[in-house]
């Protein structure tokens, strides 16, 4: 089983909150030397409230938000168990279970963890923030193939609407999970229509922001 130390992760975002929090107090007082300068009323607000507590108060309330963005990291983070006969890939309150027969390779593909068929097609994608080495060393140990590359890149083509080439469907799902994308809450709808663009035979993935797909040659 892997899967990021949720101690770690946690503090980390608490120290990093915390940091904040002193530069906002910092940053406060130099805007309030330039009258010019914009958002002048908070930073006088700031300013105004008296030391220890401007300190105390700015790093406190840093580190409480670094702890509300550690605890939502944890709840996001994947978690791997890699076994002789299966895998399962956790994530949130869910869990992906993938029997050895059907995994022909493991990839990673930039921070995301890819898991393809023996036929090429993708079974699972999810963003990984785990050590890529053990990882690797993981999947090897029980016989599985690794690379540290998608073999199938180079097919990728970028999504523009109404493309030719897509089988029927498929262009208004991807229409649809561009618009979603672009939701603060569409990580899961998001999921959701990649699996059915892969009932499709459509493989999607994203980069800086663009969706780009392929579909196996078997399809």
């Amino acid at each position: 089983m892997l899967r990021e130390s949720a101690w770690i992760l946690t503090l980390f975002c608490v120290a990093c909150g915390a940091v904040v929090g002193g530069v906002v107090t910092l940053l406060a007082e130099w805007l309030v030397r330039l009258p010019w300068a914009p958002l002048q009323g908070p930073a006088r607000l700031l300013t105004s409230v008296p030391e220890p507590w401007q300190d105390v108060g700015s790093v406190g309330v840093g580190a409480v938000l670094g702890l509300v963005v550690g605890l939502i990291a944890v709840h996001e983070s994947l978690s791997v168990r890699v076994s002789a006969d299966r895998v399962v890939l956790g994530v949130r309150d869910s869990s992906q279970e993938f029997g050895r027969d059907r995994i022909g390779l493991v990839v990673r593909d930039g921070k995301q963890l890819v898991l393809l068929g023996p036929d090429g097609m993708e079974i699972a994608r999810e963003d990984c923030g785990l050590p890529w080495t053990r990882l690797a060393e993981a999947f090897t140990a029980h016989g599985y193939r690794w690379a540290d590359e998608d073999p199938h890149r180079q097919e990728f083509r970028r999504w523009v609407p109404g493309m030719p080439g897509l089988p029927d469907g498929a262009d208004a799902l991807l229409r649809a999970r561009a618009a979603t994308r672009e939701k603060d809450e569409g990580a899961d709808d998001a999921r959701e229509l990649s699996g059915e663009l892969l009932g499709l035979g459509v493989v999607v993935r994203d980069e800086k922001g663009r969706q780009y797909w392929r579909i196996p040659r078997q399809y």
